[in-house]
């Protein structure tokens, strides 16, 4: 009798500590990028320089790390329109408004600088209902920029006035468009309060995203999953805290919420030339609740895949790890899965322009 309890208890203990090495294991590998990471952005040292004004920045790494001639133009080049995927979608108005915008990032940072868009929208203006459709382009040029651009992140856009100006002169009538703060003291979001702030702001983002660039594979696939990864298990979901619905509350403070996970992902995924978008809509969770959301479509060899980080990363309670059929469940899937859960909606705002998403691939990769 004796005998069998021992043995009982042996296997007890061996089954145990095999438990426990799975957990050790998995908390030691889900780790591993989090600390590469953290270690990195340790050392790493960035400047600020300015250069012309059709460029918002040029970064210049100070610390131990040497990049190559081909990271550096990745580093530098600001033209990511290839992956500015509503702004493709946009009419000329809209499109005219969009392009002196991002001229002005750099600009904007003071929360008060004035664009002037000139003359441009006379002929429009002239018409009956000319201020209203400018208006219309208008508001189509702030839900395309805000989600081609995550690290815009500092401008409230809700703060920002379009003018007109109106000038009649016998028979002829011009009419001058300006983007200003309006009665507001500035058009910045309620966290930043100077230039200096912002630029702080970003540097720190970019620290990250120099990771990323320095550690980047030749395997598009593998570029994805480390990006996925390393969201998943450094983010903490959070909705009450500050920037939790932009890239600086998910890459620095490491709290947000799904809007901040899906801008985050596509912000990593333009520093790694990998076309990918934003997605808006409604999803059902397991519980069979519906509620509003965001993730994101990527693209891998040449078709169109889903990726939903937030899903991917389910809060645990108690002890215990997040095993990998939870951590890939809305990773790189299909229309035929992911729509069972997963609607898009191509329309921000009510009444507002109804833009198109990208087909994804039917099956998961």
């Amino acid at each position: 009798m004796k005998s069998k309890l021992t043995s009982f208890l042996l296997i007890l203990i061996i089954i145990l500590l095999c438990v426990l090495g799975v957990i050790i294991y998995n908390e030691i590998n889900s780790n591993s990028i989090v600390n590469e990471v953290q270690e990195f952005v340790s050392n790493i040292t960035i400047s600020t320089i300015s250069t012309d004004e059709n460029r918002s920045n040029s970064e210049v790494i100070e610390s131990v790390i040497n990049l190559s001639e081909s990271t550096n133009k990745n580093v530098n080049d600001n033209d990511t329109q290839t992956y500015k995927y509503f702004y493709n979608q946009l009419e000329d108005y809209s499109k005219i408004i969009y392009d002196e915008i991002e001229k002005n990032k750099e600009n904007m940072k003071t929360g008060t600088y004035e664009i002037n868009l000139g003359t441009k929208f006379s002929s429009l203006l002239s018409k009956n209902n000319g201020e209203e459709e400018l208006r219309k382009y208008y508001q189509s040029v702030i839900e395309s920029y805000t989600y081609d651009n995550p690290d815009i992140f500092y401008i409230d856009f809700g703060k920002i006035y379009l003018n007109i100006e109106t000038t009649t002169k016998g028979k002829n009538t011009t009419y001058k468009v300006f983007l200003n703060s309006g009665d507001n003291d500035n058009y910045l979001t309620d966290e930043f309060s100077s230039k200096e702030e912002i630029d702080n702001a970003l540097n720190d983002i970019e620290k990250v995203k120099y990771y990323f660039i320095q550690n980047k594979k030749e395997n598009t696939y593998e570029n994805i999953k480390m990006v996925h990864d390393y969201l998943i298990e450094s983010i903490e979901y959070d909705e009450n805290t500050s920037y939790s619905y932009n890239i600086y509350g998910a890459l620095v403070n490491k709290k947000c919420v799904c809007e901040g996970y899906a801008k985050s992902f596509k912000y990593l995924m333009d520093a790694l030339d990998i076309p990918c978008t934003i997605i808006i809509g409604e999803a059902t969770n397991s519980q069979g609740d519906t509620e509003k959301h965001a993730w994101n479509y990527v693209k891998l060899n040449e078709v169109w895949y889903a990726v939903d980080c937030t899903w991917d990363d389910p809060i645990i309670v108690g002890p215990g790890f997040l095993s990998n059929s939870s951590k890939y469940k809305y990773f790189l899937k299909g229309e035929s899965e992911l729509n069972k859960t997963h609607i898009p909606n191509g329309q921000f705002t009510e009444n507002g322009k109804v833009f198109t998403f990208p087909t994804l691939n039917i099956n998961n990769y």
